[in-house]
């Protein structure tokens, strides 16, 4: 099986839907003559020409409200954002019409639109372009949340958001591009909505996380199995839906759980997960749930701040020790 980085699965997803589907097409800043500006869309211009692969200006309200307009009467949309930070600027489009066209207009119109490009902190770029902004998204009916941690999942579940008759925000780690992952070649790759899945099996503690954090939880359980410790590491991928069942079967299983992810830790999506898991298993739970974020703080630029903010493998493990009352 192919191993291949978490970028050229994105651009496979595209190319493979783009040849399948003559109504998807891309739009975005340097997504075409510069090949995107993490190199997502490279070759795209050259295959497809721009009248699929389109430069737009620097004015995100704008060319996320021409994708709704376009995904209205047929087409399907890629909208890339060179970091979801930016979606901020096109928050109108998206939350006040992408999500709820279908609904006001009593279903006369689908909206299938994928809102796409990374997000989360990056590596010193500063607080405004280092926020997870998951949960502004998933608390919003009619829009559908996905964050992947691996190759594998990028391209199973962007193929999916591009087939969805539903908006769909697509969140790519910022940090993950340069990371590999067996994909299969030559075959249809189609991973659905609200299905999680068990990155590690243990039978002591879970660890649920989503995007990079999921990396960071597979490190940490590797240091706690050589205390003695196994951790079961389950990744959300699909935030909204969620796949409430497979987090709770596993917290069934192993009677306690720490909760990791980038964003704040005030109205954080991990609060919505930690809530649905005591509400499925609550008489499973053997210790309160642990919550682990980054600092309610904006993101410094001085890397050791910027590391000191964010959750760490360190953070994973304390957590670990206090669920498991070892400290």
């Amino acid at each position: 099986m192919p191993v291949i980085s978490y970028r050229e699965a994105l651009n496979q997803a595209m190319r493979e839907e783009m040849e399948r589907d003559a109504s998807v097409f891309i739009m975005g800043e340097e997504v075409g003559h510069y090949n995107g500006a993490y190199k997502v869309t490279q070759g795209l211009l050259q295959r497809f020409s721009e009248r699929r692969v389109i430069d737009a200006p620097i004015a995100e309200m704008g060319f996320a409200g021409v994708g709704v307009g376009a995904a209205m009467v047929g087409l399907r949309p890629i909208i890339e954002f060179m970091t979801f930070n930016f979606s901020l600027v096109a928050i109108d489009q998206i939350v006040n019409n992408a999500a709820k066209i279908y609904q006001m207009s009593g279903g006369q119109f689908n909206v299938p639109i994928v809102f796409r490009g990374p997000g989360g902190p990056a590596v010193q770029v500063g607080s405004q372009h280092s926020q997870a902004l998951e949960s502004f998204y998933a608390h919003v009916p009619g829009l559908k949340v996905v964050m992947p941690s691996t190759a594998y999942d990028a391209k199973g579940l962007l193929k999916t958001a591009i087939r969805d008759d539903n908006p769909v925000v697509f969140i790519e780690g910022e940090t993950l591009y340069n990371t590999t992952w067996d994909v299969p070649d030559g075959e249809e790759l189609l991973i659905p909505f609200g299905k999680a899945d068990v990155k590690r099996e243990g039978s002591d503690i879970t660890l649920i996380a989503w995007s990079k954090m999921v990396w960071t939880c597979l490190e940490a359980a590797k240091q706690l199995e050589a205390d003695g410790i196994n951790a079961e590491v389950v990744d959300v991928r699909s935030l909204r839906p969620l796949d409430v069942d497979t987090l709770a079967n596993s917290v069934t299983k192993t009677g306690r759980c720490v909760i990791v992810e980038v964003g704040w830790p005030v109205s954080g999506f991990g609060a919505e997960v930690a809530y649905q898991v005591q509400r499925a298993c609550l008489d499973a739970l053997d210790a309160p749930i642990e919550r682990v974020t980054s600092d309610d703080v904006p993101m410094p630029y001085a890397k050791n701040l910027e590391d000191e903010v964010q959750p760490q493998v360190k953070d994973v493990v304390a957590a670990v020790r206090r669920a498991l009352y070892l400290d």
